[in-house]
């Protein structure tokens, strides 16, 4: 009997190919984008899963309250992760890190720039990652040791056995290698080519141990192993008001334990509750995979439906000879689950070729494991299902005709046969207009804030790490690089300009008792905001010709707008710690996310440096420019290599989310819209070929080429418009709700859900259209002569 089924359904094949190629190629392309689509979804949700312990691991978060909002962060006082191991007994180990950080590594005559982290003790006791060399609990106890990634190894000492060998860091010691490390997996939290033990940090950065007894200021991030995952909600309020107990009373911050498998796409918290984050994404792409699918099934099923009469008098047969209706509904998802099976395979080879292109779209490294039991179980699903969806209602359908009627040729298919296949060509169309109004909304947020003035000049701007020997000959080197005549002016601060290393609390005259603000603040030196371009509003900037302004400060006009101060210039600040006189007002800088609002922000000459930033002159021969500089700190920094970062290169990798959701968007609105074509394409041409009787006749009777084409698009026409009519508002609404997410966001335009109609309705008639010309340049004798 299985054998009859494919049989038969190889003979319906190549006696139907044109439509059976639409079906196979269709269905071929959604199922490819919904793999595609699927690959990133799972390597989203796979981040951190490989941990043994993923599921008794914490990030320490705290909820502070300020300005009656509750802000969140993962940065802790450095005696808290100490602290916390005595705070509750399920408490099984606790580490802290840094936010790692790129170091010059030596062997040798080999030098390179590598991603490390410092780690305490425990960090590879909680978190296991494999090591292939050493012992968890001994590698990060010696602050002279150093453990490196497999790779790591492999790049300084090729096939030679690495351990106990030395490896210089930074130019400022030798350290043992004791441990190698697997390499960390692509969906890991933690990146990083080598591990620095704690002490090592404290070592060579004095102020971590000035700070270690010191409860104040929120500084890296802390982490907890518990003996048992289940009691975390008795843990979290045993350490809730560690910081307060310690004296930390400002703010009244509470600490949390943030689960390890919600750090990756459920970090974004708006005023103490959690509101998601890449999640979001995940689940809109998800559900576009969903609606891919959906849309290619349509096809099959209306191409189907529609060919039913061709079909009639095969079902009539079938049932005069003694077939019963199971062995019909048995026949025809037969059929289909062959053209499921066939369009998968297709699918597989298209999406393989589409990878690569794919890969670097969502800079992953995403592939298509077929040792998995997992792909094979997906493709099992996916065949039975695109195969079951797409062929249920065609089966049951044909398999319900009556096969005396049938064969007397007197089959009535009924006033509201052609009911479902309208109401899905309309959900096609439906959900095509959905994606075109998401991909114009998205592009245009993403303009708005790419658009935002920056307050600053990105043009033509470097910035450069620092390291001791910079930091030591920092002077000599502006000179000598303004007296090359290539460079306008150059500045150190404590952060590059398109982030904020620092917040702080400050009061000012007049400052109402219940308002705590944090100011972003920057410590830089002179010629800072000539440097980026910063337009002074009111006063001056920071001057070598004022020795008192080793005690001024700086403000921005958001800082000025919240202290409303009348006369602001000459005005004192209290900082806590020590008072500054306003000298200057800047315009708003654009450091942080380009979602928000500039927060206020203050300047301070200060001590504490990180960035070199250099702005070059014009010219028409950059890399020659940029060679002139590295000779020049070659000059005097010869140990590491002259590494420079583009700002306006840095600032865009603030849209990386967005823009990556927006690139997905258009593909997949773009594949969504040509599948749609494609099924319309194949009923336009099917509804043509059943009426080339009528239209024959009415040819005969005087009937126009544009009569007939009206004729036939009418219908289409219709369904479209309901689909526009249906979908304009549902997208309205998930996109308010989208944009809902960003402070700094566009009002929807009106004229984007006409556009949108008009197009999909210009699309639609081009297919029909094309068809009924065909249709009505036909020869009606042609057309009747078979009568």
């Amino acid at each position: 009997m299985v054998r009859n089924y494919i049989v038969t359904a190889l003979r319906n094949f190549t006696k139907n190919k044109f439509f059976t190629f639409i079906n196979i190629f269709g269905l071929s392309i959604g199922i490819a984008c919904s793999i595609l689509i699927l690959l990133w979804v799972s390597n989203e949700l796979s981040f951190d899963k490989f941990h043994p312990k993923a599921d008794r691991l914490y990030q320490v978060w705290v909820n502070t309250d300020f300005n009656n909002t509750i802000h969140t962060w993962p940065s802790l006082p450095l005696p808290t992760h100490a602290a916390l191991k005595t705070e509750d007994s399920n408490i099984k180990n606790t580490a802290i890190t840094d936010r790692g950080a790129e170091h010059l590594l030596t062997v040798g005559e080999k030098k390179l720039i590598m991603n490390g982290m410092s780690v305490s003790e425990a960090f590879l006791t909680m978190f296991e990652f494999p090591l292939i060399y050493g012992d968890a609990t001994t590698v990060l106890t010696d602050p002279t040791s150093i453990v490196i990634t497999e790779s790591t190894a492999k790049a300084f000492f090729g096939d030679e056995d690495p351990t106990n060998k030395m490896i210089r860091v930074d130019d400022q010691g030798e350290l043992k290698i004791v441990g190698i490390l697997e390499d960390i997996p692509k969906n890991s939290t933690f990146e990083f080519d080598f591990l620095l033990p704690w002490k090592y940090k404290r070592k060579m950065e004095s102020w971590i141990v000035d700070n270690e007894d010191l409860w104040r200021g929120y500084m890296f991030p802390a982490y907890v192993e518990l003996n048992d995952g289940s009691n975390k909600s008795d843990v979290d309020l045993s350490i809730k008001n560690v910081l307060v107990d310690h004296g930390m009373e400002d703010m009244s911050p509470e600490l949390f334990l943030y689960p390890m498998d919600r750090w990756r796409l459920h970090s974004r918290f708006d005023n103490g509750v959690e509101k998601g984050g890449l999640s979001d994404f995940v689940q809109l792409f998800s559900l576009i995979a969903v609606f891919i699918i959906v849309i290619a099934c349509i096809n099959f099923i209306n191409l189907s439906t529609a060919r039913s009469e061709k079909r009639a008098k095969e079902v009539g047969i079938r049932k005069s000879v003694g077939s019963n209706r199971f062995n019909l509904v048995m026949q025809f998802i037969a059929e289909s689950m062959i053209i499921s099976f066939l369009a998968y395979i297709l699918a597989v080879f298209i999406a393989e070729l589409a990878l690569p292109f794919y890969n670097n779209l969502v800079e992953k490294e995403l592939f298509i494991d077929y040792r998995s039991w997992i792909f094979w179980s997906f493709s099992i699903a996916m065949i039975g299902v695109a195969g079951l969806v797409s062929g249920s209602y065609p089966a049951f359908y044909l398999s319900a005709f009556k096969p005396i009627k049938v064969l007397k040729g007197k089959i009535q298919v009924g006033r509201n046969a052609n009911l479902p296949r309208k109401i899905l060509v309309t959900l096609q169309f439906g959900f095509s207009i959905l994606l075109i109004i998401g991909t114009i909304v998205i592009y245009q947020q993403i303009q708005l804030v790419k658009n935002r003035h920056l307050g600053y000049d990105q043009a033509n701007l470097i910035s450069v790490e620092l390291n001791d020997e910079l930091s030591k000959n920092y002077q000599v080197l502006k000179n000598e690089l303004l007296q090359s005549g290539i460079v306008e002016a150059t500045t150190i601060s404590d952060c590059p300009i398109t982030k904020v290393m620092n917040n702080q609390f400050l009061s000012w005259p007049g400052k109402p008792e219940d308002s705590e603000v944090a100011f972003a603040n920057i410590r830089c030196r002179y010629d800072y905001t000539k440097t980026m371009g910063i337009q002074m509003l009111d006063g001056r900037d920071f001057s070598e010709d004022f020795v008192s302004d080793s005690t001024a400060i700086i403000v921005n006009k958001a800082g000025l707008d919240l202290m409303q101060l009348d006369d602001p210039i000459g005005a004192e600040l209290d900082l806590g710690w020590t008072k500054r006189t306003i000298i200057g007002i800047t315009d708003d800088v654009l450091m942080e996310s380009p979602y928000h609002d500039v927060r206020p922000m203050f300047m301070l000459l200060g001590d504490s440096y990180g960035v070199m930033s250099i702005r070059i002159k014009e010219t028409k021969d950059l890399q020659l420019t940029l060679k002139t500089i590295g000779k020049v700190f070659n000059k005097y920094n010869s140990t590491y290599p002259f590494e420079y970062t583009f700002t306006d290169v840095a600032f865009q990798k603030k849209f990386s989310t967005i823009n990556l959701s927006s690139k997905l968007a258009s593909l997949f609105a773009t594949l969504t819209i040509m599948i749609t074509g494609l099924g319309l394409f194949g009923l336009a041409a099917y509804t043509t070929e059943q009426r080339t009787k009528e239209i024959g006749v009415r040819k005969v009777m005087g009937a126009t080429v544009l009569s007939i084409i009206k004729l036939i698009s009418m219908d289409f026409t219709r369904l479209v418009m309901l689909a526009f009519l249906l979908a304009a508002p549902i997208g309205w609404w998930l996109l308010n709700m989208y944009l809902d997410r960003y402070p700094i966001r566009i009002d929807i335009q009106f004229w984007i859900f006409p556009f949108t109609g008009l197009f999909a309705l210009a699309f639609a008639l081009s297919i029909v259209v094309t068809q009924a010309l065909k249709a009505a340049h036909t020869n009606p004798a042609h057309s009747l002569r078979n009568e």
